[in-house]
């Protein structure tokens, strides 16, 4: 191979894995989904629920969007408050929505927050890739209303 073919095929390479570094810096972290729900719920506290229902939802307010992280909110009769990646949600009661396994994740989460907060496992269609992916949630209760914030992780 000569020297020029041999150059081409680095730049490649290198470019290839600086691709695949950038696409993976795309995805959340536990750490930052946990300081997001913290953030939402002293956002709620700060400015009311109502107001910061449709913060969350704002797809045009990038507080509450990072990389593939996003902020959804319930009440605890698992009622859709807000919802960062799907606005269509808001509203409708999901409370008996269940995971591909049959997971019953709205009360999972909600019943977690409830109890302190904490980490929901479940499996849930990926948006970008549209395949079934473990993804991981912290759930808080909310202090002013009731119900509970959380953000997810796909693993």
């Amino acid at each position: 191979m000569s020297f020029f073919n041999r150059r081409i095929l680095v730049t490649a390479a290198v470019f290839g894995l600086l691709s695949v570094n950038a696409w993976a810096q795309e995805n959340g972290t536990r750490d930052e989904a946990k300081a997001m729900v913290d953030a939402a719920v002293e956002h709620v506290k700060k400015v009311g629920p109502d107001q910061a229902f449709k913060d969350f939802t704002n797809k045009e307010n990038k507080a509450w969007q990072k990389k593939d992280l996003y902020v959804f909110a319930y009440n605890s009769e698992g009622v859709n408050m807000a919802h960062g990646a799907n606005d269509k949600l808001v509203g409708k009661n999901l409370i008996d929505l269940k995971d591909p396994n049959g997971k019953p994740l709205i009360r999972e989460l909600r019943d977690t927050a409830q109890k302190g907060g904490g980490w929901v496992e479940y499996d849930w269609p990926h948006p970008q890739s549209k395949k079934i992916e473990s993804k991981i949630s912290y759930t808080r209760k909310m202090t002013n209303f009731d119900g509970f914030i959380g953000v997810g992780v796909y693993r």
